[in-house]
């Protein structure tokens, strides 16, 4: 997290050593610019990022103004116009050198990952390698997208699909995430032939410029105009003209639903485009034929993981009525056994919240909870330490439709609800307003097949004896309804970084019209 606070320089954590010296290999330093425009700089106001997990300071970061920003979107700009014209197997090249080079820095990189955001630190390094995957992916893909060839009703014409890219796409990211889903969007944007101007969020400056530090210097190495990717550091002010500057056709926007629908209206507004990945209230279904040995340790990784803070973090555990005290009675063992401390520290398995904003939201989630009926079966308290640590927590007794249960609260606390049969389990997986991640766990095949059919889970990510959370790069990443309709990552989801023409070739003598008409 990050905070407005001056401090002495001796007692930042970049300055400690010792377990924090992977600070310097990523040259993070006490003071850091927070503005790339092809250059340095940042004219803005000066934060700290703050340890979560201690409380302690980490380093300073020069935040951007809307003067560097504009300044990034014109050299973003200037930068595309010779990036578009590269060859796409080109472009794709860089982008390999560009994950080479994070697996040079993964541990280090995920260790401040880890520091800043949060999450414990296999979390950290594996959220980077979500990046290098994507990376992998997108140079194959730098030389297999392309349009269709349809055959045309006229003799001696071709009708085809162009797709070229968009111009400088905006990507916005969220403070749970703050290396992953920059990589989804730059390494496919880049490849498609658009530069990307990156915002991250205000709580995770250093990993923001620990990783255009990387990126741009594979661009130098490669005599690229390095405001192909360009970064500011900033606050509202800088998401709300990115979400308005028509220079900007796609902002990618990753966060809350509320900052997600004025994102979605108001470029909306200017008729851009945006990609939208926002909340989830994601359930796992468990029927009564399920493999209860899958079902525990899938519940625990995805309710638990990331203190959970992922967009699929499983909030609803609705278990058939048959064995609903067996799980819960094993799921409260396992929980016990959940190392909690430091993220960096080897062994743990939970971290703490991202912010003390977060402990409020788990507190306010508790609370109402049991004031609607629920009973806490383990956890429920704020642990008086340094840092933000809550206990994740088990409720059980509530009302499928309680008011908690529908609303999404970013927070380690898992509901868990009793069901009659798979028909009402779908139900309740649909009537929450957000539709990211859904799972069932199962062994009839025949309704496998209904989870998945059209009056199964309305979920933009469909699981069946897998948890939530763990989406593979080579699908498209996304949900429907308040989730935002979004899609990021494998599949066909490149197509949203470019505009597709229509073309039409008359290679003949003749000019045939539309419907027939002449002119004699």
């Amino acid at each position: 997290m990050a905070q407005n606070q001056t401090r002495a320089a001796s007692t930042l954590l970049v300055d400690s050593g010792g377990k924090y010296s992977f600070l310097k290999e990523l040259g993070i330093a006490a003071d850091n610019d927070g503005v790339f425009t092809g250059k340095w700089g940042g004219r803005g106001e000066v934060i700290t990022s703050v340890c979560p997990g201690n409380g302690e300071p980490i380093a300073r970061v020069k935040q951007g103004t809307l003067e560097d920003y504009n300044e990034a979107v014109v050299n973003a700009r200037a930068a595309w116009e010779e990036w578009c014209e590269m060859p796409g197997p080109l472009r794709g090249e860089i982008v390999r050198q560009i994950g080479h080079a994070l697996r040079e820095k993964k541990d280090a990189l995920g260790n401040l990952v880890s520091l800043e955001m949060g999450k414990i630190a296999v979390e950290g390094a594996g959220e980077v390698q979500e990046y290098i995957d994507v990376c992998d992916y997108a140079v194959g893909l730098s030389r297999m997208f392309g349009g269709q060839i349809f055959p045309s009703e006229r003799p001696g014409h071709a009708l085809m699909e162009q797709y070229n890219p968009l111009g400088v796409v905006g990507v916005i990211t969220a403070f749970n995430f703050p290396c992953a889903v920059f990589g989804w969007n730059a390494a496919i944007a880049m490849v498609c032939g658009n530069t990307v101007l990156w915002k991250g969020a205000p709580t995770t400056p250093l990993t923001s410029v620990a990783i255009t530090r990387i990126v741009t210097d594979c661009l130098k190495a490669n005599n690229v105009n390095p405001a192909v990717v360009t970064t500011v550091c900033g606050g509202a002010d800088i998401g709300e003209a990115m979400a308005n500057d028509e220079r900007i056709p796609l902002v990618s926007f990753t966060g809350s639903t509320p900052v997600g629908n004025k994102v979605g209206t108001t470029v909306q507004g200017r008729f851009g485009r945006s990609l939208l990945e926002l909340g989830g209230n994601n359930a796992i279904i468990v029927d009564a034929d399920a493999d209860l040995d899958m079902v525990v340790p899938a519940t625990l990784f995805a309710a638990v993981g990331t203190a959970g803070q992922r967009c699929t973090t499983t909030r609803r555990l609705i278990l058939h009525e048959k064995v609903h005290d067996q799980v819960v009675e094993r799921l409260k063992k396992a929980y016990s056994q959940v190392r909690i401390g430091d993220p960096l520290d080897e062994g743990i398995l939970y971290g703490p919240m991202h912010s003390k904003q977060g402990i409020e939201v788990y507190k306010s989630a508790v609370e109402a909870a049991q004031q609607q009926g629920g009973k806490v079966e383990c956890g429920g308290k704020i642990l008086e330490r340094a840092g933000n640590y809550v206990e994740p927590t088990i409720i059980t007794g509530l009302a499928h439709d309680a008011e908690v249960v529908l609303r999404e609260s970013f927070a380690p606390v898992l509901y868990v609800l009793k069901c009659k049969n798979l028909d009402e389990a779908i139900e309740w997986n649909n009537e929450v307003k957000q539709g990211l991640s859904s799972s069932l766990f199962t062994s009839d095949t025949g309704k496998l097949f209904k989870w998945i059919g059209p009056k199964g889970s309305d979920c933009g990510i469909v699981n069946v004896n897998i948890p939530t959370s763990g989406a593979e790069i080579g699908g498209a990443f996304g949900g429907e309804k308040h989730t935002g309709g979004g899609r990021e990552s494998g599949s066909d989801s490149w197509k949203q970084y470019m505009r597709r023409s229509t073309c039409t070739i008359n290679y003949s003598k003749d000019l045939p019209l539309a419907q027939g008409i002449k002119f004699e």
